[in-house]
């Protein structure tokens, strides 16, 4: 990168640090600092929830995958027909539980079940995300390393140092504007690429065999990516992810009320789409390229492996043709991203750490500032031992690289389950709901070691159903007890909306939109 490029990276960075330092200043309590103290609109949570979701790893893996990775083209597409659908199970879900005014999604375990569920969840949570966000810390650092041409152990401090200031300092505040910020900015970069390379190859963006959009598999014989597989899954996955995942419930429980929970929900289902749309196109487009420059092929580094690493196909493309001062933009783009998935999981973490085992530990009023001041100091320590595990992931990668997915995916059924049946049954007890759990994550364990050739997408469907069957079927057996038979009332709270139904027209609105993502999908199947 040239010199002026430099300084639009560090101009950046150094922006972010003072609006997050601004914003630091305005916080008095936890709920300021994990809920931005329900002020922000619902089109800003909505914002920063995709580009949390469409961010490094989507820029980068989309593109590669799309139009370079043997077996790959548009099927990258069938991920998203299960978006509007898990949304609109989600109104079910998160619309009764924000009506509580929790900070922990966990914490309506407690409510309805017993606090050993609440912890149960909680730990599960910390567990696998706080992994998870040690390997998005290494897959970060490594394209950070490579566009910026700085070693692993300076990219690091560079990705880690700023992400931590900012968030210790604003909070989810600044975590959200952050967001908003580099959508914008990835959007930009990534539609000015697609005019840019559009008139380069005269607009001929379809790669032989790269339209395939659909693949009719059950995904019971060892292919893992059908449209089944991809489709029920896929729901199941979603709806564990954005409604049980601390990291992106978060955003969700933050609305002002429940019409603009309902808000994010709808917003999600809808504009996420057009986003990986562009992504795909752009990975047409470098393909298409490719064929009239294979010098954008030859550029790329190698792997350990000593195979090109596809995944910088975009950021070589970038520096090769444009110029400088861009190039800085489109990085500053690619770092923001990188920073976004970081910066949500570590305020995640610090929020279930505090409101679900510090906060009960304080007595029955503890002073908010105490609160602040322990949600900034376990913001700090999971981001230490993120970045500690962080360097210890080349030691045992690929494969922990691999099995990220897949580990989610055992979990997400069960604890799904344990959320929606303390929320949807009218009375469970909690020896029912943590068998349920139980009994999903070993009925994955099991389909994983003895089915190899089924889909690990319908782990989400199986723990789910297994988990969701037994607490039933317990709760029946165990009706007399009187654990948790507390049922959800609408909160009198003033400026909460009471609604108990999601909103009829959001029902339809995201049952056109999943009609529009497979008809997308049949368009360019068939071009």
């Amino acid at each position: 990168m040239e010199r002026l490029d430099w300084v639009v990276v560090c101009g950046y960075l150094l922006g972010l640090l003072a609006l997050a330092v601004y914003l630091g200043r305005k916080q008095a309590s936890a709920s300021d600092y994990f809920l931005g103290g329900n002020r922000m609109s619902a089109q800003t949570l909505a914002a920063s929830t995709i580009a949390t979701q469409c961010s490094t790893n989507s820029l980068l893996g989309a593109p590669a995958f799309v139009g370079f990775v043997a077996g790959g083209g548009m099927i990258w597409l069938q991920y998203e027909l299960a978006v509007p659908l898990a949304m609109l199970a989600l109104l079910w879900l998160m619309l009764p539980a924000r009506r509580h005014g929790i900070t922990s999604i966990y914490e309506v375990l407690e409510i309805r079940i017993g606090r050993q569920a609440r912890l149960t969840a909680a730990a599960c949570f910390l567990i696998f995300r706080g992994i998870a966000t040690a390997v998005t810390i290494y897959g970060s650092a490594l394209v950070v390393s490579l566009i910026l041409d700085i070693d692993f152990f300076t990219a690091v401090c560079l990705l880690m140092t700023a992400t931590l200031l900012y968030d210790f300092f604003g909070g989810l505040t600044a975590v959200v504007l952050s967001d908003v910020i580099q959508l914008g900015l990835l959007l930009s970069a990534v539609v000015f690429s697609l005019f840019f390379i559009g008139d380069l190859i005269a607009w001929d963006f379809f790669v032989a065999e790269r339209k395939t959009a659909l693949v009719n598999d059950w995904g019971l014989n060892g292919e893992d990516y059908g449209f089944w597989p991809m489709l029920i899954g896929g729901i199941f996955l979603y709806a564990s992810y954005y409604g049980c995942d601390q990291s992106q419930a978060q955003r969700i429980l933050a609305a002002r009320t429940e019409r603009d929970t309902a808000r994010v929900l709808l917003y999600n289902g809808l504009c996420r789409f057009p986003v990986v749309l562009l992504y795909c196109f752009l990975g047409l487009g470098l393909a298409a390229l490719s064929t009239q420059d294979p010098q954008i092929l030859q550029a790329l580094p190698e792997t350990e492996a000593g195979n090109k690493n596809l995944n910088l196909v975009f950021p070589v493309f970038v520096l090769n043709y444009f110029e400088a001062g861009f190039v800085g933009l489109v990085m500053v783009g690619l770092i923001a991203a990188a920073m976004s998935s970081i910066d949500s999981a570590l305020n995640s973490l610090s929020a279930v750490t505090v409101e679900d085992f510090v906060r009960p530990r304080l007595g029955d009023d503890p002073a908010p500032r105490q609160l602040l001041l322990f949600g900034r100091i376990c913001t700090v320590l999971w981001g230490l031992f993120a970045v500690g595990f962080a360097f210890q992931v080349e030691a045992v990668a690929p494969t922990v690289l691999e099995a990220v997915n897949k580990v989610g995916s055992m979990v997400n059924g069960p604890l799904l389950a344990l959320i929606g049946s303390a929320i949807l049954l009218r009375a469970v007890t909690q020896a029912a709901a943590l068998s349920g759990f139980a009994a999903g994550l070993l009925s994955n364990a099991l389909v994983a070691l003895y089915l190899p050739e089924v889909s690990w997408l319908w782990w989400n469907v199986i723990g789910c159903a297994v988990a969701g069957m037994v607490t039933y079927i317990a709760s029946r057996l165990l009706s007399t007890a009187s654990t948790g038979t507390v049922s959800l009332q609408p909160s009198t709270a003033p400026g909460v909306d009471t609604a108990t139904r999601p909103p009829a027209g959001y029902i339809a609105i995201l049952l056109a939109a999943f009609a529009a993502i497979l008809s997308v999908c049949l368009v360019i199947q068939n071009w």
